[in-house]
């Protein structure tokens, strides 16, 4: 089964989205900010992260520069969930590793399409 670390600092962005990865045939984590996130990777490395950019003590892109840093950090799969969708925040995110981005809010139709996208569907 392939796994998904879902970063968030919404309690229901996560579980909504948790829930959808389910269905879709994901074993789910959660984390509530970058600095949880880091953590969760170093003790198992997902398959895919789904990443807000805005959230407290650590953001995602700083946690996106971090996790690039780690051992196999290169290998998971991140696409950013976020309602930050101007160019600039876009070509950051992809520069610092991103493999994708998703604008919130999003829907299964919309999660399902990146899976596919990034071959994990």
């Amino acid at each position: 089964m392939k796994s998904c670390l879902v970063v968030d600092d919404s309690r229901v962005i996560r579980k909504v989205a948790c829930r959808i990865l389910s269905d879709l045939g994901f074993q789910t984590a959660e984390a509530e900010d970058g600095i949880t996130a880091l953590e969760s990777c170093r003790a198992h490395m997902p398959e895919m992260i789904l990443l807000d950019w805005s959230m407290p003590n650590m953001t995602g892109i700083e946690f996106l520069r971090a996790l690039r840093r780690e051992r196999a950090g290169e290998k998971p799969i991140v696409v950013f969930c976020t309602t930050e969708n101007d160019t600039a925040h876009i070509t950051e995110a992809l520069s610092a590793g991103a493999n994708e981005y998703i604008m919130k809010p999003f829907d299964r139709e919309i999660i399902q399409a990146k899976l596919v996208e990034v071959g994990l569907a």
